[in-house]
Order: structure tokens, then sequence, then C-alpha cells
């Protein structure tokens, strides 16, 4: 029997890595000649894992070809330091210690965990299709931008066998499916965080969260950093090596997707935020991949602290980020192209021009481009903000949840979000994180009130 595993079979790594090495500026042509010259082949564009396996030797090669790989400079690497405090030397304004935080309540917590899930089960259905697809399905049923949740009714048979939803979270996930929150690695990682919080508080490290991983975290319920991350803490490296070895998705989204605890629970304290995020995200990634984790946290802080908008929230985050580095231009070049594009959509298109091809779907910096244009362009408003984040492809599920979070806490309650959007998921989600299935969002915030009260 052949159980092919995706985003971990060393054959699809190197062509990821060849590509990460062109982003990064790293001379890799004789490598990857070598690579092809082989019968290697480029990494697949969305699947996880190629078919077939690659023969022994090829495999062979590509492991070896992967630690030649590491060992290339990369010349943006002055600019893109991974270590906390080459980071916070590196960004001028980074914020300065906060005396007395604001509180933040439970009910603007609760607006938080709806936020993201149901920005996030929004784009769960319409997640790996490409752009085209996802607003041919949307216009279908005059849901364009989205402000309602995908349905099949009324899409034509033709259109839908061109641009099939995604097979996994159809079921769940469509307006005339939803039944609560399913599962989703955008909800086990803040569940994942609430727990590492409980068991060892703020002070916890990176090998704290190596160990509650072991313990609490299926290993299938892992994907592209973090399923390598996994796979490395099995062989016995250690963090931050687990970032590092044979990891070519190390400068995806994964770690901005598990950063929303942290600033949830730093209310007021984006510096705060943003050092704990770091702690969480070197598990798995560096650099650009890093500075996810801590913007998204920062600017989370800002917003549970309820005194600013959705613009001094983004502009918050940008402070913990080094400026010249690849994550903080994508974040100006979103920002700017929504205030200067009055159409989303032609928004939407400059971005996917600059990325489209050079960058994975999951890759964190076209996804970081595209979330901060729609919440700027959306200015505050919830449903425009999951809406917009949806609408413009790549990680569909991921940057609706985060959106959804940030326009959560914006909102103030969760009787300030549209009843459409919370109603269908029934106070209830479903998760293999131990302890936590099938618990309400209310309860939920309860809990983070808890860490957010902890010294």
């Amino acid at each position: 029997m052949n159980v092919r595993l995706t985003w971990v079979q060393p054959e699809d790594l190197v062509g990821h890595e060849l590509r990460q090495a062109a982003q990064d500026g790293r001379d890799a042509r004789e490598i990857e000649e070598r690579w092809y010259a082989a019968g290697g082949a480029p990494a697949p564009a969305r699947a996880g894992a190629s078919e077939p396996p690659a023969p022994p030797r090829l495999r062979a090669l590509a492991e070896r070809l992967l630690d030649e790989l590491a060992l290339l400079d990369s010349p943006l690497a002055a600019d893109e330091p991974t270590g906390l405090d080459e980071i916070v030397a590196a960004c001028p304004h980074w914020p300065g210690p906060v005396d007395t935080a604001p509180a933040v309540g439970r009910a603007r917590l609760h607006a938080a965990w709806l936020g993201r899930a149901a920005g996030c089960l929004l784009g769960k259905p319409v997640e790996k299709l490409p752009l085209d697809g996802i607003r041919a399905l949307g216009r279908a049923t005059g849901n364009w931008p989205p402000t309602s949740w995908f349905t099949a009714h009324g899409v034509p048979a033709e259109l839908l066998a061109a641009h099939p939803w995604n097979r996994r979270s159809a079921p769940t996930s469509l307006a005339e499916n939803i039944d609560g929150m399913p599962e989703d690695d955008d909800l086990n990682y803040p569940l994942l965080t609430l727990r590492l919080l409980q068991r060892h508080g703020r002070s916890f490290t990176t090998a704290d969260l190596a160990r509650l991983w072991l313990d609490e975290l299926p290993a299938g319920r892992t994907f592209t950093a973090e399923r390598i991350a996994y796979g490395n803490l099995l062989a016995g490296v250690e963090p931050p090596d687990t970032a590092r070895r044979r990891n070519p998705f190390r400068e995806w989204i994964g770690a901005q997707i598990r950063a929303d605890v942290h600033g949830w629970t730093h209310p007021g304290d984006p510096a705060g935020a943003a050092a704990q995020a770091h702690r969480d995200a070197v598990l798995t990634h560096t650099g650009n991949g890093v500075y996810g984790a801590m913007f998204t946290a920062a600017a989370l802080a800002v917003a549970a602290g309820g005194e600013s908008d959705v613009h001094g929230c983004l502009a918050a985050g940008l402070r913990v980020v080094p400026p010249h580095s690849r994550y903080a231009r994508a974040i100006r070049l979103g920002i700017e192209t929504a205030r200067t594009e009055g159409d989303f959509d032609a928004a939407v298109d400059r971005l996917h021009a600059l990325y489209g091809d050079t960058h994975h779907w999951v890759h964190v910096l076209p996804n970081a481009a595209l979330l901060a244009a729609a919440l700027t362009h959306a200015d505050g408003d919830f449903t425009r903000s999951i809406g917009l984040a949806v609408s413009g492809g790549w990680d569909t599920d991921s940057n609706g949840a985060t959106a959804g979070s940030l326009a959560g806490l914006l909102a103030g309650g969760h009787d300030a979000l549209p009843e459409r959007w919370t109603a269908p998921l029934k106070n209830r989600l479903a998760t293999s994180v131990r302890g936590f299935d099938r618990t309400g969002f209310d309860t939920l915030a309860a809990l983070t009130h808890q860490e957010a009260l902890r010294p």
C-alpha cells in the first residue's frame, strides 16, 4: 500500500526550496541544473505531493541537494533577521513598554473568536481554487464580493465541473451544509496557544510549545512548515533548527495563523504580543514567516485594546517588522494598492500580477499583501473585511480568519457581528485538540479572558 504523505517528500521539497532560493536571491543555478538533468521535476503547483513517488536514486539526490541549498547565503539576510534582538534593533519605531495596559472584555474576545471562525469558514469551500474560479462561483449566485456564505444552489453544473469546491470542505462549509464550525487548522492553533498559556503562562519557551505539540497535536493535522518541524522534532532536531532543516516552507503562512491569541491576551501592548508570537513562530519559521506572526499579534493587540481603528492597527503591526524586509514591503504594498484602487477586484489583480507567478499560494508574502489590502479597503466593516479577504484568492480560509479576528475585535463585542455570520456557527466548534471539541465560543472567550488577566 502506498501512503503518499503530503508536504514531506524530498523530491517535492527540492522544487519548493529552489523557488524560495530564487526569491531570496540565492544563486542556485548549478544545483537546479543538476536536479533537472537527473530527471527531477518542479514542485506541485497546488497539491502537497506529486505522483508517482520518485525512484530511490532521485530521492537520495533530493536529500543531498536540500542540504546543499541550505548552505547558500542570501543577500537579503542582513535586512531579514530571525533573532528577536536583531529584529528589535532593525525596527526604528519598535513600540515602547506599556505601563498600564487597557483591559479587554469577554465580549470583545468572544467577537474575536467568532470573527476568526466565520472568516475561516467563508474561505473554506474555495480554498485552493484559482482566482477566476472563485469569482465565477460567487458571481453565479449574485454574491460578489461575498456578503454571505458560498452556496451551490443556482450555480450552473458546467461551472461546478470546471471549478469544483474544495472537496474536503464543501460538505461542511457551503451555506446549505453549515452546522457549527468544522475542524480547521486555523482554529486548532489558537486552541493550542490557549492551552500553552494555561500550562506555562507568558513565560513559555519554544521548547514548551514543541512538547505541547507532541502531546496534543495530531501530526496529520499539521501542514507545510508545521509538518516539517514536527517531523524534525521526532527525528531529534532541537528548536529553532526545527524551522531550518529541510524546510522550504519556513516563509509560508503557518506562523501567521498561530498568532491570534498572543495578540488577544496583550491588549494595548503590541511589543509584548510580538515578542510572545516570536517564541511561537521560530519553532517552524524564519525571517518573513516569523514577521507574519509578529505583525498579526501586534495588530491584534492594538485592536484588543479598543483604542484604534483598523488603519492604526496595521500601522502598529508594521512597527514590529524590519522595514527593509519583504514582509514590510508586502504590507505597505497592500495598503497602498487598496488606497489607490477604488474597485477591490482591480486591487487584487495588481497583487496577483506581482506575486502570482513567483510565489506559492500559501506563501506569507502574497497573503500578507492581500490581507492588508482587504482590511484597508473594508475600513473596519466586518462583512467587507472577511468578504474581501476571501475574494482575493490564495489562502482563502487563513486570510478570512485573520481578517475576521481583527474586525471582530474592532466591532467591540459579539452582539455587534451580523447574525448571518454567527448563528450558523451554533456556538460550537469541532477540533481534534483534546478537551476542546464542541466547546462554545463564549467558553473560549472566558478562558482567553483569564489568560489576558494573568500577569
